[in-house]
């Protein structure tokens, strides 16, 4: 019978809010602020930390993985269709042929797997955590303005919290339909957000992916964001693209970098 180490109630409370809150400062600035912890957002952060850099992922839920873990209809099963299997094959996810071309596979395997990845490769989160607005300046988007999630769900006059800044170098949008970042620069007049059209997977996979890119300076788009802000359809339960569009991010955020590095900030 195993016997624990003697500890106190007071170390574990200390444990978890120095750690915390030592991230925290850390990551008050980054190189890359990922809002959303999809499947796009997650393939961005392991691409990215995969060039050794700080990556911080912001998601409003208490766990990362968004529609992933549900697949369709909350049957627990997702598809992708070819070439998009490659990455599970780079994850170690099982999956089955279901036709030429689409694959089957358990959403919760699929999810855990990815996540894993993500960590494995360095990526941190900071879970419950909602976006207000963005830093902008000098026509530049430098970050995001972040709160605890719960407090939406508080009457005003309880829940006046301020938020706080995060600093970034590039920011992801990888909220899914909502493309919150974006949102809060089309909300300013900045940029025009045409809303996602309806269903016709054939033409939306390709498409997300390939508009996958900075919308406005420091500021890339991916997954079903980039359908909502230039009204391309909506591609349903299968998520190829969401992970190659995040690739994708992750490969243009670090192009960005580079040039940020030589030049100074300046484009």
């Amino acid at each position: 019978m195993a016997i624990f180490h003697p500890v106190d109630e007071k170390d574990i409370t200390r444990a978890i809010a120095g750690s915390f809150l030592r991230q925290l400062e850390d990551y008050a600035e980054s190189d890359v602020i990922i809002v959303g912890g999809g499947p796009s957002g997650l393939m961005a952060g392991r691409e990215l930390c995969a060039g050794d850099l700080k990556v911080l992922i912001v998601e409003r839920n208490n766990y990362p993985g968004g529609g992933f873990w549900i697949g369709g209809y909350f049957m627990n099963k997702l598809t992708l269709r070819s070439p998009a299997q490659e990455v599970f094959d780079e994850l170690g996810v099982p999956y089955e042929k279901y036709t030429d071309g689409l694959y089957v596979a358990d959403a919760p395997h699929a999810c855990s797997k990815l996540i894993a990845s993500a960590c494995d490769a360095g990526v941190k989160f900071m879970s419950l955590t909602q976006l207000e607005d963005i830093v902008l300046r000098e026509g530049r988007v430098g970050g995001v303005v972040v709160n605890w999630s719960p407090i939406a769900h508080l009457p005003r006059e309880i829940a006046a919290l301020d938020p706080v800044p995060l600093e970034a170098k590039v920011v992801i949008d990888a909220t899914g339909h909502d493309a919150s970042v974006a949102r809060k620069l089309s909300e300013r007049g900045i940029i025009e957000i045409a809303g996602e059209g309806a269903m016709w997977v054939d033409a939306s996979e390709d498409a997300v992916v390939e508009r996958t890119g900075e919308v406005y300076p420091g500021l890339i788009v991916c997954g079903m964001a980039v359908a909502s802000v230039y009204g391309l359809p909506r591609m349903g339960p299968t998520f190829g693209a969401m992970l190659l569009s995040g690739r994708r991010a992750g490969e243009l955020a670090l192009d960005l970098l580079q040039k940020i590095a030589i030049t100074g900030g300046e484009k």
